[in-house]
């Protein structure tokens, strides 16, 4: 079994910046991929960023692009999401995602991770 846990969603001003962490517990030998996903109220979940936790493949939403990057530490099994220059739209529930493959076809599928963290909120003022 693989645990999740996020941190360090906040309430921002626009132009600001956050990072926020994920922390995998449990069977996590076999964790190939890890990612982050996020949903705003009444819109769909979308995929914000993922990488292999192996290598450096990293895959990013055209929206974000620019603004966020994903990093991983493999001794302390945590991935990161540095979010700068944040907009209001950025809003959202943020969650992390753990896999055991990672293909850049279908990286942002949420079908395409087993493992699910509760969420961290971010918040961004104008």
């Amino acid at each position: 079994q693989v645990q999740l846990v996020e941190s360090g969603g906040d309430s921002v001003q626009a132009g600001g910046s956050l990072r926020l962490s994920c922390a995998a517990f449990g069977y996590t030998s076999g964790i190939y991929s890890m990612a982050w996903f996020r949903q705003a109220p009444g819109k769909e979940r979308e995929g914000v960023a993922a990488k292999d936790t192996g290598g450096s493949n990293t895959f990013y939403a055209d929206s974000v692009k620019g603004r966020f990057t994903i990093s991983h530490d493999n001794a302390k099994n945590t991935i990161y999401l540095q979010m700068n220059n944040l907009k209001p739209e950025d809003s959202a529930m943020y969650y992390c995602a753990a896999g055991w493959t990672l293909y850049g076809g279908s990286w942002s599928r949420g079908s395409q991770y087993k493992h699910w963290g509760q969420g961290t909120q971010v918040t961004v003022s104008s």
